[in-house]
């Protein structure tokens, strides 16, 4: 049904999710120009980048690149009731097969809200592949209160595992307790997933709240605790702080792979998880300088960038020339 509504809505161009596989065949289906936005983990397939759902580390060698092969075609023996479905449609209005995932992406213009310093060396990428860095906004975020008058001063350690795979109650109490008797202050935003009446009384008597006003806490934080998820990762780096990175599901565990690739945090499986093991990653962090200077290098990164900004003034463009962007 999209199409037909599509033109009848009188829409000019797509800006379409680079994980929706199925985007750029409603957009030929409909005839209309199109943009693919990486609006987490960009997904372009490369033999030398490990799949988006692996903590794999980057490894220019040839058993990686054959590694990294043989994951992508399961990946796709898995995805095969979607692609087929895909396929069936492009069929029956006549339009040629996707070949590769690659091909699903705009020919026209690709924009990634990662800065090319937070991600591994892709040399291979088309010309109209922009990295505009983040788009954050704070304008556009909801007001949150947040009881300002009970932070202390202390380094400040900010945790929060999102809003979609944060029901882990368990996980929540190793942080606070990893904190506890460490000389800084832990906040804990719990995402939704649950209310602070709801948990255990923790040590320590970090803050607990349903949600925090995340960028106004990352401006004051030393630490951050993180499920990963890009949009925390990458408001984290435009503070400078460095991070321990616990990734849950989706492409988290390879944002946390750059995490560590990067030398702005320390990595911790959500299976490894525990105690000792997550008390050593925070001191670790803490007291090597090395992870703030790499968090910071980062921000200068991001900062030379001009995320909303660019990626807006490439959307016009397209729009106007009809014509790839090469900016």
């Amino acid at each position: 049904e999209v199409p037909a509504r599509l033109k009848s809505a009188g829409v000019e161009l797509l800006l379409i999710d680079q994980v929706l596989y199925c985007g750029s065949t409603v957009a030929d289906i409909a005839e209309l120009p199109f943009i693919t936005v990486c609006c987490a983990l960009m997904l372009n397939q490369d033999d030398n980048i490990p799949p988006f759902y692996t903590h794999w580390r980057y490894h220019p060698t040839w058993w990686a690149r054959l590694r990294n092969r043989a994951s992508e075609q399961l990946l796709a023996v898995i995805a095969s009731s979607v692609t087929m479905v895909v396929a069936q449609h492009r069929q029956h209005h006549g339009l040629p097969p996707l070949k590769h995932q690659n091909e699903a992406y705009s020919q026209l213009a690709q924009i990634c809200q990662q800065p090319a310093e937070f991600e591994f060396p892709r040399p291979s990428l088309p010309d109209h592949f922009h990295f505009t860095g983040p788009y954050i906004n704070p304008a556009s975020r909801e007001p949150t209160s947040f009881p300002f008058e009970q932070l202390t001063g202390q380094p400040l350690i900010y945790a929060s595992l999102g809003t979609l795979q944060n029901r882990l109650i368990e996980a929540f109490q190793i942080i606070a307790e990893a904190c506890h008797g460490l000389d800084v202050q832990l906040v804990i935003a719990l995402g939704g997933g649950s209310s602070p009446d709801a948990l255990p009384a923790l040590p320590g008597n970090p803050i607990v709240v349903d949600y925090a006003p995340q960028l106004a806490l990352l401006n004051r934080a030393t630490l951050t605790i993180t499920h990963a998820g890009m949009n925390t990762a990458l408001e984290t780096l435009s503070n400078g702080v460095p991070m321990v990175a616990i990734p849950i599901a989706n492409d988290q565990p390879a944002v946390a792979a750059r995490i560590a690739w990067t030398g702005s945090g320390q990595v911790l499986l959500l299976k490894q998880l525990s105690v000792p093991k997550l008390r050593r990653a925070i001191h670790q962090v803490l007291t090597h300088e090395t992870y703030r200077q790499n968090a910071i290098r980062l921000q200068k990164a991001i900062q030379t960038t001009d995320g909303v900004n660019q990626a807006a003034d490439i959307v016009e463009q397209v729009l106007s020339t009809g014509k790839s962007s090469l900016v």
